[in-house]
């Protein structure tokens, strides 16, 4: 009983902060970075504001599909919490803790889903089952 707790728990996480993070914040910078002026973002360690938004948007978007699918879930959830580190401790770092909080949540989140695994209610799973090697 306490492992299919933990398989919601997992899916809870993935489907909430996964699916939050594509609606609210990667779809926008995901259609910005394809049909409006990518240049009005901000350029993160020197890479240039196209850059760094195009991997914004693969991690708020794309990522974060994919973890509400569960599918590549851990390797997924990488790109976001490097994303939301970025967020945290670079592009807020002289803003107080409340504005900063959003990006910890989502980052905590996403620690917990990268060490949590997919669980039981994933593409992982079903594709790991096909294959014989589980989750």
């Amino acid at each position: 009983m306490e492992q299919r707790n933990l398989d919601r728990a997992a899916l809870v996480l993935r489907v909430v902060f996964g699916g939050l993070m594509a609606v609210n914040h990667g779809y926008a910078k995901f259609v910005k970075l394809l049909t409006g002026d990518p240049t009005q973002f901000p350029d993160v360690f020197g890479m240039g504001p196209v850059v760094s938004l195009a991997l914004a948007s693969f991690a708020e978007f794309i990522c974060a599909m994919l973890l509400v699918l569960g599918l590549g879930t851990r390797m997924a959830a990488i790109p976001l919490i490097i994303t939301m580190a970025v967020a945290a401790f670079w592009i807020h770092r002289a803003d107080p803790l409340a504005e900063r909080e959003l990006a910890l949540l989502y980052l905590a989140a996403y620690v917990a889903i990268y060490l949590i695994g997919p669980g039981w209610y994933s593409l992982d799973r079903v594709i790991g089952e096909r294959q014989g090697t589980g989750v």
